[in-house]
């Protein structure tokens, strides 16, 4: 099994993206092993908790677009609900979703990792 079909186990859509990337496995593949970092270095939920709406909003923003462009479709749904809700200043709902994507999050940097 490689990564792109581990991948597609976990719901993202291998086959959008690579329409997307026109078809070169090689650069997607270089693409999603930017992603365990940027995940990583994500602080959405502490900028919520810190009351930082506006710092939330803009990272959880980023990432829906690389999620988005990755086609990771759990985590983009994730990420624009979670956009979505701070502008409407429901932290709480957000910090929810957020909470339930974490367990999805570590399965897919766990998956890239495991080929980096």
């Amino acid at each position: 099994m490689s990564m792109v079909d581990e991948l597609k186990d976990l719901g993202a859509n291998v086959d959008e993206a690579m329409q997307r990337f026109m078809n070169n496995a090689a650069l997607y593949e270089k693409m999603l092993k930017k992603l365990p970092n940027m995940m990583k270095g994500t602080q959405v939920m502490d900028a919520i908790e810190a009351g930082n709406i506006e710092g939330a909003i803009e990272t959880a923003h980023t990432l829906k677009g690389v999620l988005g462009n990755l086609s990771i479709t759990p985590l983009y749904e994730a990420y624009t609900d979670i956009v979505t809700l701070l502008r409407q200043n429901n932290a709480d709902k957000a910090k929810s979703i957020l909470a339930e994507s974490f367990p999805v999050e570590e399965k897919v940097i766990a998956c890239i990792e495991k080929y980096q």
